[in-house]
């Protein structure tokens, strides 16, 4: 498959500032990878409370629909076996779109 990973480090810890930092700051980035030859780009951002959910199930879903028929996915959590197994499943399953995953820490 041909997905890219945005890895994001850092973001606020208050779920609107978090959602402005990334809107404001990195979707430029996001569309300069989603107007590349990349069929998909899987988002990484770092593990928040739920109170960040929503934002982020809607970053994933508006840009998958904005982009189709690339994918786009976001991952949330930190290092670990577990981001890395989300994102091979996500690397191999062509039919996952708009979804926002985090993983159990």
């Amino acid at each position: 498959m041909a997905q890219c990973l945005l890895k994001i480090d850092q973001l606020p810890d208050d779920a609107v500032k978090a959602a402005a930092t990334f809107y404001s700051e990195y979707l430029a980035e996001v569309e300069e990878l989603l107007s590349s030859e990349k069929s998909a780009i899987a988002i990484w951002l770092p593990s928040a409370p739920k109170s960040h959910d929503d934002w982020r199930r809607a970053a994933a879903r508006d840009l998958a629909r904005t982009y189709a028929p690339k994918r786009v996915n976001v991952v949330g959590g930190n290092d670990g076996v577990e981001i890395e197994t989300i994102l091979t499943y996500l690397d191999n399953a062509p039919g996952i779109t708009g979804q926002y995953l985090a993983s159990h820490e």
